[in-house]
């Protein structure tokens, strides 16, 4: 996610503070993510089984969006200016993972519809290489709406600027130069969560109908019904993160900038840094195949963590008395 020069106006130690707060989060956040996607391709059960192989595409995408997002809050907060360039593909880095976690989310609530509706034909119709094929189209749809973008941004007239050098922070906001793009931006944006959630509501409604059949499995009826519910929640998630910006420009018209800042870090890990790893958790905490193995992994490598620490800690101290 991009970030709003903001931190414009504060000391060093405010920024430094900041920073802070957000970093560590973002820090725990990854370390469950990374945890989580070493548990996907740990098993054989998870890397043949096409729910499991949707949702590390899923996290995959959730975590390069986390880590670029940090990286340019942590360049604005450092007052970094960029060339157009280097901001350009930045952000449609960030435009790229954006769409692929909202369509890997109605992928997977239609391979939960069909486990519904269509028992006898699940394994037919979803399998790995169907799994594969629906991601890679989830992919080239994803790089076609950067591809659009791109040439949005070659058409736009630079010979009309003083320098290439940016004069306002990067992010996707101040990329998009000039009227085709902002409006691209926002048909595209408005077109996806609309289609997106009614994919998912339609699945859900579809899986409800089901339930009533006296042939479905109440109790994987009821299970793919609550799946979904998340699943539409972190849609909107999604959303929420998606409208960050413009939202934070909306309030800091009324609001005084301190004080916008001083709220800006709890509204920026809740919407855009939280969304990012709650499918580890959702997915960690209730799958029954998942937990154990995640647990296990999400332990150890605490452990590891800690070993290391202190063998750094050793290593130092006699470096200090030698």
């Amino acid at each position: 996610m991009s970030q709003i020069n903001i931190t414009f106006g504060l000391g060093i130690l405010e920024r430094v503070m900041f920073s802070t707060m957000s970093t560590l989060p973002c820090c725990v956040f990854l370390f469950i993510n990374g945890t989580m996607l070493f548990t996907l391709r740990s098993k054989s059960v998870f890397r043949e089984t096409s729910r499991y192989v949707l949702l590390y595409n899923l996290l995959f995408a959730d975590t390069v969006q986390l880590v670029q997002g940090q990286l340019l809050y942590i360049i604005a907060a450092c007052r970094v200016m960029l060339t157009y360039p280097v901001c350009g593909v930045l952000t449609m880095l960030s435009s790229l993972t954006t769409v692929i976690s909202p369509l890997t989310l109605v992928v997977m609530s239609l391979e939960r519809y069909v486990a519904v509706c269509y028992p006898l034909r699940h394994a037919t119709i979803i399998t790995i290489r169907n799994t594969g094929l629906a991601i890679a189209v989830v992919w080239a749809f994803s790089s076609l709406n950067v591809l659009i973008r791109v040439l949005l941004l070659l058409d736009f007239p630079y010979e009309d600027l003083q320098s290439l050098q940016m004069k306002e922070f990067c992010s996707t906001e101040n990329m998009l130069l000039g009227t085709m793009s902002h409006n691209y931006e926002k048909v595209f944006t408005y077109c996806l969560f609309i289609l997106a959630c009614v994919a998912i509501i339609s699945s859900y409604i579809g899986v409800m109908v089901a339930a009533r059949s006296a042939s479905t499995d109440k109790a994987s009826a009821r299970k793919a019904r609550n799946t979904l519910l998340l699943h539409l929640v972190q849609l909107g998630l999604s959303l929420s993160s998606a409208i960050y910006n413009p939202l934070l420009v909306v309030i800091s018209k009324v609001l005084h900038r301190i004080v916008l800042v001083r709220i800006q870090i709890v509204v920026y890990t809740c919407v855009v840094i939280f969304p990012r790893c709650l499918s580890a958790f959702i997915y960690g905490i209730r799958d029954q195949t998942i937990r154990p193995i995640f647990i296990c992994h999400l332990c150890c490598q605490l452990k590891l963590s800690v070993i290391a620490a202190k063998a750094v800690v050793s290593v130092q101290d006699l470096w200090k008395a030698s």
